[in-house]
């Protein structure tokens, strides 16, 4: 069985870990979603923060393993509210953690719905202050192919050694 390292993901699909030791640097600062060209509305909800943990088999007949936190954001305007701030924010994770094991370095995805449309899936990009806020994008997560994702990986790891500043040629 395959275990998925998360720890070496890319920084346009960061951890929970990652994303609460950058909300605790700027605790007072409003955090905002973006997704879909627009940003989260003022008064929306983190309505659920879940722990899953995946056995799988992919399509190349390989079994794998790995672990997700869920956040859920309810995107709604309410009242006069405005946008959590990081420390709230990482305060409600903490609250979930006593109740729910939740590994730092676990895939992130976050499931974003108005309550109308239905919810979609996206995964976050590093946190970045923008204009006295904590700006965070979510990018749509899209479905891909493990076996072949491996092979990509494995095939840029090979070029990049082989074309390295100390080879003398690159190899094909």
């Amino acid at each position: 069985m395959i275990t998925i390292d998360n720890s070496q993901s890319d920084k346009t699909d960061i951890s929970l870990g990652e994303l609460l030791e950058r909300a605790a640097e700027t605790p007072d600062l409003p955090l905002v979603f973006l997704y879909d060209g627009k940003r989260v509305k003022p008064g929306y909800h983190v309505t659920e923060v879940k722990a899953g943990h995946f056995s799988a088999l992919d399509c190349g007949a390989i079994p794998e393993a790995w672990s997700e936190i869920f956040v859920q954001l309810w995107d709604i305007e309410e009242g006069e509210r405005t946008h959590m701030t990081a420390g709230k924010f990482s305060a409600i994770v903490r609250k979930v953690s006593e109740h729910v094991r939740l590994d730092g370095s676990a895939k992130l995805t976050f499931e974003v719905s108005d309550g109308v449309r239905p919810m979609q899936l996206f995964c976050a990009n590093a946190p970045v202050p923008v204009d006295g806020s904590l700006h965070i994008a979510l990018t749509p997560r899209p479905a891909s192919c493990k076996p072949r994702d491996r092979w990509l990986a494995e095939k840029a790891a090979t070029e990049a050694s082989c074309c390295s500043s100390s080879a003398s040629k690159c190899c094909g």
